[in-house]
Formats: C-alpha cells, structure tokens, sequence
C-alpha cells in the first residue's frame, strides 16, 4: 500500500508544483527553498543527538512553540530542527526562536526525500504536531530508529472515515506510532479503533489550554486597547477568517452598525496571502479600512482594522468585546477559540467546529461559547451580546474558567517525551 501510495504521490508531483507556483503569485515565498521539500539541505554541523518536532503552519507552530522553548531548556544537551509545511510557518519558526533551533522544510512525502531527510538529520525522536500523519515520513523514521511521537493529537469523525478508507495504510502507520499524546477520549477511541495500540494511547488533553499572556503582552494589550478606544466604541474581532467567511462577517457587521454606528471591526484573515482581497472587498462595500501594519491608531472615521500583520492574532483578541472565529461559517472546521476565552472574550462561533470538537463542548457546556446552529444567525447573536453587557462578562468568566480548569497538558507531553528519549 505504501508503495503504491509513493507511486501516486509521484504521478501527481507536476500538479503539486503547479499549485505551488500558483500560490507564488500571492505568496512569492511559495517558489523558494524548493530543494528543501525534496531531501536537499545542509544539515547542522552539531554532533549532539537531534530531536525534530514537526509542527505544519502557523497555528501548529504557536501551538508547539511553548513545548519547543521547554525542550530547548530540559535539553541542552540536544540540537532541536523544526519543520513547517508552510512559508508561514516558517516565518513564525524563526520570529520565536532564530538560531536556537535548525529550522528546513518538511520533505514532500516521496521515498527518496524523506530518506535523504532522515539521513541528514538523524533524529532520536520525532514529534509531529496534532494529526500530521504521512506513510513515508514515518516508515523512514521508524526505520532509522527514530522513536515516533504524535502530540496534541485529534481526530475528528469525519478524517477518521477518511483514514479507515485507507485500511491497511493507516493500521501501518499507527503502528509506526511509539506513543500519541491525544486531546480528547473521543478522539483516542478513533485512533484505536483504526489500529492504534491502546498500550500506546495516552489521553494528556489539549497543550493549547496552557496559554501563557505574559506581562509584556499584557502591557501591549492595554496599549491597545487604548489605541482601539474600547471605553468609547465597541469592537468585534473576526479571527482567522476564510474565503467565504468574510462577505458573511461583513453583511453581520453592516446590520450592527444600524444599532452601533460607533463599532469597530477588527479583521484577521488566515493566509497573508489573502490580506489584499480582503481589503478590497470591504472598500467596494464603502467601509474604511485601516490596515494594522499602518502603524498608527484607528481614527472615529475608521471602520474595520484589517490584521495585516504576522503573530499579532492573540494581542488583538485581547482587545475584543466579542470574538468571533474563522474557520467555522464554513465547512473549515473552525480554529484555536482558546486564545479569544483565555482574554475573557464572549467566543462565537460557525457549527463547523469539528477540528475543535471537545475545546468547544466545554466552552459551551460552561457557557464561555455560543455555537451557531447556522452562519445566518450571526447577526442576531453578536447584536444580542452587545446588547447585553452582563451576559458578555459571565461568558467572558465561564471561558477564562474553562481555560484555568484545563490545563496541564503541556507537562504531561513532556513526561511521555522524556521516556521515549534514549537515555544521554
């Protein structure tokens, strides 16, 4: 099954290119470092063993960066690389963390990159980051030794039918897999029942609970605040918005500002690459739009704050009288709506959330978290909220709990980590 599953990969490695230099066009980025992505790079002078975590974008890497730094400081004794998928990514790889780690791309998923990869690197022990499972990276992995960790891992229904298809493709992979540190029960039954070992399951929750807003970040988010004027206007942050998204948030926000013509929307689009289009289609709906990386304070005549800056999403939430988040007005699966609770932010949400199926039943069970049964409510929900002060503070409260009740995950990995290292 691997084999021919290498040999479709391939077939389709034109198409793969193609989509590639198609991206460029937007994210010239996109058409750089391609000798990376097939095995080809200089590889660390550093004799010292290697740990590789290989977290795929932007969200995966916030994510893993808290468990990164603590690696960094448990482990001197080891070199770290970290591999990203994405120019994004790896933007934020070495915004974090410069030269402290050797950061490369991940290889595409051909037998002759992934070798030279492993070859080059070496690695004791790789922790892939959430479900980023691929037949080749792990059987060259395994192969060479390399004790395998999958952390924060989820698995939704809907990508456990799309693994079970797979059948003995998946069986083989999860075997490959030394220990999985999983979110959510629901989500460890679904790895096991596609041919996990149970022996190896171990049920940490979520590392993205253990959300850490600093005392810097804290002066910066009051700053903002005071830039934004949140005591005289309302302001509604969109977070990590899609195609498709956008035009549905803007049609909500049009309706408000019937009731609150002094709302200010801030917002975030996923992809950098995506920045420009949204800009101008809230211009074409007359709104007046300031960009972040402008540099200055949004004036009473600015509208929307488009977030047109890179890492800046958490300091933004903080400033949020209600979050919305991005990803689930469609069927996206919805992103992180820890980072908008842990600020105490009143969270909204699409019904697609099944990326985030048991952060999102917890923050609605406790009430931090309102889950639209459809994208056509938005409107009347967020003009309910502001509406209501003292139901946005109780929700606001019910989430920070939620978060502070959860947390501890981050710990637990490291524990399942240093048992899978060879000792020094």
């Amino acid at each position: 099954m691997r084999l021919l599953y290498s040999l479709l990969f391939y077939c389709l490695m034109p198409f793969v290119l193609l989509r590639m230099l198609w991206r460029s066009r937007l994210a010239p980025a996109y058409r750089r470092r391609w000798a990376e992505r097939l095995g080809f790079f200089t590889a660390p002078a550093d004799v010292r063993p290697l740990i590789w975590v290989h977290a795929v974008s932007v969200g995966e890497t916030l994510a893993a960066a808290p468990v990164i730094e603590a690696l960094l400081q448990r482990y001197p004794g080891h070199q770290l690389a970290v591999t990203t998928t994405t120019p994004t990514g790896s933007e934020r790889v070495m915004a974090l963390f410069g030269e402290r780690v050797f950061h490369v791309y991940a290889p595409w998923d051909l037998p002759g990159a992934v070798r030279r990869f492993v070859r080059r690197l070496q690695p004791q022990l790789l922790l892939i980051m959430e479900t980023e499972l691929w037949p080749n990276m792990l059987h060259y992995s395994a192969a060479a030794g390399c004790r395998v960790v999958l952390a924060n891992a989820r698995l939704s229904a809907r990508s456990a039918k799309g693994y079970a298809r797979l059948g003995g493709l998946t069986r083989k992979m999860l075997g490959q897999l030394d220990c999985v540190a999983c979110q959510a029960r629901a989500d460890g039954e679904r790895f096991v029942e596609l041919g996990l070992p149970r022996e190896r399951l171990h049920l940490t929750g979520s590392i993205k609970f253990d959300l850490e807003l600093g005392e810097s970040l804290r002066r910066e988010a009051a700053k903002l605040r005071g830039d934004l004027a949140c005591e005289q206007r309302p302001v509604l942050v969109a977070a990590s918005t899609h195609p498709g998204e956008d035009e549905q948030i803007l049609d909500a926000f049009s309706a408000l500002r019937e009731q609150y013509p002094a709302l200010l929307l801030v917002l975030v689009p996923r992809h950098p690459e995506r920045f420009d289009s949204v800009a101008a289609l809230c211009e074409a709906r007359g709104w007046r739009v300031l960009r972040r990386s402008a540099g200055r304070a949004p004036a009473p005549a600015d509208d929307i704050l488009l977030g047109d800056t890179m890492g800046e999403l958490l300091l933004l939430l903080s400033a949020a009288r209600v979050a919305i988040i991005g990803g689930s007005l469609i069927e996206h699966g919805g992103h992180n709506v820890l980072e908008a609770a842990a600020w105490g932010a009143p969270v909204v949400t699409g019904p697609w959330m099944f990326n985030f199926e048991e952060i999102s039943r917890l923050l609605v069970a406790e009430g931090g978290m309102i889950r639209l049964e459809q994208p056509q409510q938005l409107a009347a929900t967020l003009l309910q909220l502001l509406d209501d002060e003292p139901r946005c503070q109780r929700m606001g409260a019910a989430g920070l709990k939620v978060v502070s009740e959860n947390g501890g995950a981050r710990e637990r990995l490291l524990h399942l980590v240093a048992e899978q290292l060879p000792p020094p």
